[in-house]
């Protein structure tokens, strides 16, 4: 697959452009309207707002302010108003289907497309801030590549229109919202969007792997819940009248450190941690309120379930132990979910074949978490194949940091690969089923 100049510069145009109007989860409103009006032009049967979800299984979607004002900045940045009103209260994503009249398989790749809630670097040396495309929106960055991934995505979309007569099944593209937090796959899911898929692809750029190093079935993630706590008490004067008060700092205080005390499980590994703790109005008041946002992690669903259930005890304890009540809310999850075996020598081939690429291996990854697992496992429980591709890249910096960014020449590696993935998989699947 030889990518033409045109559409290479034109992935690196739609990849500033996202970059520079960043949105965090169910908050990308002028992303799915940019990336839902192309595929509409190119010929796409294109699916946005409720739709794209089962609403009763989104997660930790903003308060509805939050919401408001995201739609306003969006409109005032470009968006498309009919689109925005369908997408109502955060119902961002596309999903998307090309189907040439030809009966086959449904192979189907997932690109994330929310930023981060990060500050970007404003020091010069950074590239988006020294060639004008670094974010306008204070507090919202694309510190994990995901405005790559919305680009890789409409790249293939655009090979796969032009090679419509060389397809054989259909091709479903999804643009899903809020993959940080481990938030917007499972309604997906749930709406069905995975039930007939026969191969599933997700990618995701990876900065510490190196350029020309692609892992085409990563099995290193970690499972992992991520949840909210609210202690609440009762205010009082801390030196007039302590005694009247139940302090819900202090419960909040407790919860934390004795979270950090779980015992390891022998299994295999796990993770805590306390992100944030916010409480208390004054010096001389006894605080009445205090919010947590925690996530535990596990090598296996079955770990991150024992520290989860520890830390809802230990939440508990830390409530009756300063006669507070509690709340605990999730907000995420991801499950683990190892690639296809059968799958990988294919992948392993497309990729190898495209240039630039230098080394494919079928294992491996960081022991992060991803919600695109609960897409390859609804495949894999249907009888289809999945697998989570890595294209590396050499960054200096890491995800999730204010001075990220991407290398561009890694957009071509994947569309080239990932479009021939497409076209030949009904060949590759009639001889691996005979």
């Amino acid at each position: 697959m030889d990518l033409d100049r045109e559409l290479v510069d034109q992935m690196i145009a739609w990849r500033r452009d996202f970059h520079r109007h960043a949105e965090p989860g169910w908050t990308e409103f002028r992303t799915t309207s940019i990336i839902a009006r192309t595929l509409e032009e190119w010929g796409w049967d294109v699916v946005v707002g409720p739709d794209v979800h089962r609403g009763a299984t989104r997660m930790g979607v903003p308060p509805a302010d939050v919401l408001a004002e995201a739609r306003t900045r969006a409109l005032a940045q470009g968006a498309d108003p009919e689109l925005v009103e369908r997408m109502g209260e955060g119902w961002t994503g596309v999903v998307a289907t090309l189907d040439p009249g030809r009966p086959g398989p449904v192979v189907a790749f997932r690109f994330d497309i929310d930023a981060n809630d990060l500050h970007e670097s404003s020091d010069p040396r950074h590239r988006p801030t020294a060639q004008g495309f670094s974010s306008l929106n204070e507090g919202a960055m694309h510190g994990c590549g995901h405005d790559g991934h919305a680009a890789m995505g409409l790249g293939l979309a655009r090979v796969l229109a032009d090679r419509r007569s060389e397809l054989t099944g259909s091709v479903r593209i999804i643009f899903q919202p809020a993959e940080e937090g481990v938030r917007g796959a499972h309604s997906i899911v749930e709406a069905g969007w995975l039930d007939d898929v026969d191969v599933f692809i997700a990618t995701h750029l990876m900065a510490a792997q190196g350029f020309g190093h692609v892992c085409v079935g990563m099995d290193s993630f970690l499972a992992s819940t991520k949840f909210d706590v609210t202690f609440t008490g009762v205010g009082a004067h801390a030196g007039a009248n302590p005694e009247k008060g139940h302090n819900a700092l202090l419960a909040a205080c407790a919860a934390t450190t004795n979270m950090a005390a779980i015992a390891p499980h022998s299994a295999g590994t796990q993770r805590v941690n306390v992100g944030t703790l916010n409480a208390g109005e004054g010096r001389n008041v006894v605080p009445r309120l205090a919010r947590m946002q925690v996530e535990c992690r596990g090598a296996d669903s079955r770990i991150n379930d024992y520290v989860f259930a520890r830390a809802r005890q230990v939440v508990q304890g830390a409530a009756q132990m300063f006669e507070v009540s509690h709340e605990i809310v999730v907000t995420g999850r991801a499950e683990t979910a190892p690639p296809s075996p059968e799958l990988l020598p294919f992948v392993h081939a497309c990729f190898a074949a495209v240039p630039g690429v230098t080394r494919v291996t079928d294992t491996g990854g960081d022991p992060g978490s991803e919600d695109a697992t609960a897409m390859m496992n609804r495949v894999k429980e249907r009888g289809g194949l999945a697998t989570y591709v890595a294209i590396g890249m050499d960054a200096p910096w890491g995800h999730h940091t204010e001075d990220f960014d991407i290398d561009e020449d890694c957009l071509a590696i994947g569309v080239a690969a990932e479009s021939q993935i497409a076209l030949d998989a009904a060949a590759f699947l009639k001889g691996l089923r005979g």
